[in-house]
Parts: C-alpha cells; structure tokens; sequence
C-alpha cells in the first residue's frame, strides 16, 4: 500500500463523518442492536483500532490506546474527528518508520487486552486489518444510517472525483 491509497481512505471517512456531522444527538447516539450499537460508538470503536495496532504494538506510543466508556459516552463528532486525526498521524509514522521493513515480524503484548498471548504480525498486516477493519464497520454505519431514515452518502473510494484520482495518475505517466 502507498500513503496515497491512504488517502484516499481518509477523504472517503470525511465524507462520512460530514454526513455524521447533520445527525441529532438522539440519532448519532441510538442503540441499534448491532455492530458497535451506534454511529458515535462504531465511529469510535473504528479509530480506535488505528490507536492500538499501530499506535500501541506496532509503534509503542501509547499504553492506553482505547478509550473508556466514560469518555465514549461524552464525546461528539468533532472529539472523534480529533481522535481520527491522531489515528492518521499513527499511519504517517508506519509509512515513515517501516518504509523498508514493512514485513518484518513485530512480536509482543496487546496492552489492551492482557488476557492475549504474545502476537507475531506484521506492519503491513496491521495497516492493512485497520484499513479493512473501518471498511466493515463503515457499511454497519451505512447500515445505520438507513435505519434512522438517512440516505447515506457514497462512501467508497471509486465515488471520489476524477480530480482526486489525478494526483496519482499523472504521477505515474
């Protein structure tokens, strides 16, 4: 993967969120009975698996990657955007720090579920579960918002424009 196609990723999760941004407190906090049981909480649930594979294995930049119930109870869009934003910036530094060795096995502890074994995975492996990770749950949310009466926007990547797409395009002529 390329930081490009994360990218890409990010403007498509905007897209989202922007459409998050036009729903009521009692719409974006409603217990729906599946996935993470709400928007807001599937919004969180989604960053949060950036912040512990990769901002707590595979980086070390936190012992304390998700966050508790508490604070998911308070929080509003532009809290989980800021928590998107950290989320991103874990991503730079995988694409920065594991340039050339994306592939080499990391072995250690998920702080955040001590009950697990050690794991063995790789940098790749865990930027590409997080990516695929928020694309399920993207669909539940998509899901979501049809259940509250919304039409949700295109979410996928092929919807972003021909302009968007043009950046990697030329840079491949």
């Amino acid at each position: 993967m390329e930081k490009q196609e994360y990218e890409w990723i990010k403007q498509t999760r905007q897209i989202l969120l922007v459409q998050c941004k036009e729903l009521n407190e009692d719409d974006f906090t409603k217990k729906l009975g599946f996935g993470s049981q709400s928007v807001r909480d599937s919004l969180i649930h989604v960053a949060g698996c950036y912040h512990a594979w990769l901002g707590s294995f595979v980086l070390l930049q936190t012992k304390s990657p998700l966050l508790p119930k508490e604070v998911i109870s308070n929080m509003q869009i532009s809290d989980i955007q800021l928590y998107f934003e950290q989320a991103d910036a874990y991503v730079d530094a995988v694409f920065e720090q594991f340039s050339d060795n994306f592939d080499d096995i990391i072995e250690g502890e998920l702080v955040w579920r001590p009950e697990v074994n050690s794991i063995r995975k790789t940098p790749r492996q865990l930027l590409m579960h997080t990516i695929t990770h928020e694309f399920h749950h993207k669909g539940q949310i998509v899901a979501m918002l049809r259940l509250l009466g919304y039409i949700p926007k295109h979410t996928d990547i092929i919807a972003l424009s021909d302009k968007e797409f043009g950046s990697v395009a030329s840079s491949k002529g």
